[in-house]
Formats: structure tokens, sequence, C-alpha cells
């Protein structure tokens, strides 16, 4: 199986009302800095953890925390872990520091009134916060600082990208840098617009590959995230698409970037339009986008995010080189059996004929695409790989694409010492039985789909 790339708005219509009368991803511990080096498989026994912290769509004066191991499945962590002392908090942005805090900085007023701060608040663990304070940007005759964005730069420099409009016209935001002058993020240097990006632009959210900065920002005509790069970090920058050009349609707002573990690029973005956040993911360095997908659980709840991912100890751990056979983690007599050729998952007992066992007997390998995954071969040297996203095995024909149809990343499953099996090239997508068949199907966010996903690694029946 090959992957092929291929409502007025909420701030339309507010604004429209206030005539009448009465906005790093980020990755580890330097957000912003993406590349190869982040993008691998965890090692055994340790996990990638991702987490987000966004305020409701039905209160934009507290925030959830919610982790995932994929990016797609995030499971609430904490409901309400941080509500500031006074005034709200939206578009709240997260990311790591060197001295091992964890940083958010937020919109600290609604839509209706001025909103000349930006609050900042810190955890040591992700889900207890503590309020430090609330910045006021100075720009003169500053109307709103709305949707503030980490960035840390490859000098190590900490920044963040505001965007802010002024009482000529408080609907007209421009993109902003502030960089902070001391290591505390107590000071920040005056602020310095964003060149080439310009006037009516908001929610810019930027990722330096290499010695490019590459941005994406909403503009507020058209509705539709754009795309800029440069080689300086003020600009300028060149906007090189514009209106439809990655599929993902207008009405978006609040993108932010992450890089998975296979190396692909995924950008979050709400759909406030139609009440769903998405995600859509880039194999070639944003060129072209994956059609934009729900993510589960969280659409219709959370409201405009940042991501911060880290690598964590106590993950999923899977000896290779040794046969196993494995179990289903909800059918417990069922295990994985090939039958002509196909991946099934009957039932195999201390009765079943010695070719059943064989059947369901596997060696456990490095995975072909990437030796931090999994790779499963059967007893003819065949290995597992999904086709027609049907479970099934075949042999190995040296390409690329075969490679990473067979490997597989390992997650925590749903009962102790359960895995789940995540493809290697369709992120998100999981080994699952359904009909008692193994298929790879996108995660929908259910215990349902959890259950169905997990298998339990047991001594191998030959």
């Amino acid at each position: 199986m090959t992957r092929r790339h291929p409502t007025p708005s909420r701030r339309s219509l507010l604004r429209a009302m206030a005539v009448l009368p009465a906005s790093a991803v980020l990755l580890g511990e330097a957000p912003g800095l993406l590349g190869p080096a982040l993008a691998a498989a965890p090692p055994s026994g340790s996990a990638t953890r991702y987490t987000i912290v966004p305020f409701l769509n039905s209160n934009d004066g507290t925030v959830n925390v919610y982790q995932s191991d994929d990016a797609t499945d995030f499971r609430l962590v904490k409901a309400s872990a941080y509500t500031p002392p006074s005034n709200r908090i939206r578009d709240a942005s997260i990311f790591k520091h060197t001295n091992g805090y964890y940083y958010i900085t937020y919109t600290t007023h609604t839509w209706q009134d001025a909103s000349t701060t930006i609050g900042f608040a810190r955890s040591t663990d992700r889900v207890n916060w503590t309020f430090l304070y609330d910045y006021t940007v100075p720009i003169t005759n500053l109307s709103r600082a709305w949707a503030p964005e980490w960035f840390v730069d490859s000098d190590g420099s900490v920044n963040v990208i505001v965007s802010c409009s002024t009482t000529n016209d408080e609907w007209i935001f421009t993109p902003y840098l502030l960089k902070a002058t001391n290591s505390a993020l107590t000071a920040w240097s005056s602020p310095v617009a964003l060149s080439g990006i310009g006037a009516n632009h908001i929610d810019t959210f930027i990722v330096k590959i290499g010695s490019t900065y590459h941005a994406f920002t909403k503009n507020e005509t058209t509705k539709y995230i754009e795309y800029a790069t440069a080689s300086n970090l003020t600009g300028p920058y060149t906007i090189s698409r514009t209106g439809n050009w990655a599929g993902w349609g207008s009405y978006r707002e609040g993108p932010a970037l992450v890089q998975l573990d296979n190396g692909a690029w995924r950008l979050f973005f709400d759909g406030y339009g139609d009440g769903n956040y998405y995600y859509s993911d880039s194999y070639d360095t944003f060129a072209t986008w994956s059609a934009p997908a729900a993510l589960p659980a969280v659409s219709g709840t959370a409201r405009h995010f940042t991501v911060i991912k880290e690598t964590v100890s106590g993950g999923p751990a899977l000896t290779r080189n040794v046969t196993r056979s494995f179990q289903s983690a909800n059918f417990p007599t069922r295990h994985w059996q090939v039958q002509s050729s196909l991946l099934n998952l009957p039932v195999v007992s201390a009765s079943s004929t010695a070719a059943e066992k064989q059947a369901a007997t596997f060696t456990v390998v490095a995975g072909l695409a990437d030796a931090g995954g999994y790779s499963f071969r059967d007893s003819s040297g065949k290995y597992l790989r999904h086709w027609d996203f049907r479970a099934r095995f075949d042999t190995n024909d040296g390409t690329s694409t075969f490679a990473k149809d067979a490997t597989f990343i390992a997650r925590t499953g749903t009962s102790t010492g359960a895995l789940r099996f995540e493809s290697y090239n369709y992120p998100g997508y999981y080994l699952r039985h359904y009909n008692y068949e193994l298929r790879v199907d996108r995660s929908n966010g259910t215990d349902l789909f959890r259950q169905d996903s997990s298998f339990v690694p047991v001594t191998a029946w030959a």
C-alpha cells in the first residue's frame, strides 16, 4: 500500500457583531527547530509523547491537558489544568525550556475586549501550572495582542511570535517578534514586525529547517492558511502559497507543526467554521499534503493549540530476533495466524495442529524502514506488511515502499503487556482485528478501537 500525497469564520462573525450597538511546534526542548534527528521511532523502553494544552470550545477561561503517543489519539490528562487568576486563556502555546520547566504563553482576553497583554505560566510536569505574569506588549496604540507562539531559534534564543492590531483598525493583525532578553523569560525585546508577511495575517507559526524559516499564517481576508519562507527570522518573507493550495479549505486558523516519528510533518489547525480540529501530513517539506482528517476525541472540544513532542522513558519494549506469538488483548483465545498469506485472528490452543501453531509463530526483527520500529517474519521468511489496508505476508522485494509497509512502531496497549502497532508510513493507522481479520485502520479514538488494536506478545506456539 503506497501513500499518495496528495460557514463564516468566527472572527468574521465577531468582527461584524462588533459594529452593532450594545490565534514551536514544539519539538522536545527546541520548539521550531525540526529535522531528521528528531524523526525516528523511539528506542525500546521509551515512548514518544505529544502534549497539547487547548482552551475549550465551551470555555475560554481554562485549559485542559491532553497527551498522545502518536499525535492522533489525544487522551485527557487533566481537565481545567490551569485557570489564570484573572481574565481569559486562549490560544495557549507550550514549550520546554532549558531550565526544565514547561511554559505556556496565551491570549489573555476574549474577542470583545481590548487585549494588550499576553499571559505566561509554567509547570514542572505539564499538568500543574503556576501563573507567572501578564506582559503588556509595547506597541503604540495597541488594541489586541493575540495568539502568541513560541519559537526557539538555532542560536538558542527564545522568541514569541504574536499577532497584534492597533486602534486605527482593531481587526487588522500583523505578526510581531518578541525575543527574550533573559533566561527567566521575564524581559523581552521591543516588538519587530515580520517583514513580508504583512498586515491582515494572524496565527503565524514558524519552524526552521536548515537555514530556512518556514511560516504558516492565516490570511484574515481569504480565511486560508498561507505559506512563506525567509532566510532570516524577521524576514523579509516571501509568501509563495495562497488560496486553497494545500487542500485544507478556508475558515481555518491556528496552524501548528510537529514532526512525526517517521519524518513526516504534521500540521494541526482549527477548522472553526465547521467545529472540527484537523491534521494533515507532508512528506516533501511542505510541497504537498495529505487530505485533512479530523482529530478523534478532541474535535469539537479543543481550540487553537500548539504541540510539544518529547521522548520519555517507560515506553513499550519488545525483544528482537526472537520468536513470539501475538494474543488479542480483548479476545485472549485468539492469536495472529497466517492463512493463505493473510493475517487473521483464529482461536489457537494446545490442541491446534503443529501447522497451525507454526503459522501463529513469528520472528520479531528490527524495522526494515527504521531500526527503532519492528518487522515480523513468518516461518517461510515472508514479512508482515499492509496492502490495500489488509495485513498480509509477502516476500521482501527490497524496495523502500515494501520496507515502509512492513515496519510498525510499537505503542502502549490497553492492558498490562499489551502493545499496539502503528503503521510506519500511515501514521495514526494501526493493526487491528475486524471480523477476526487483521487490517490497518485509522484510529477513531474510541476505547473499542484501542482494544481491538492491542496485542500481547506471548511465548511462541512453535
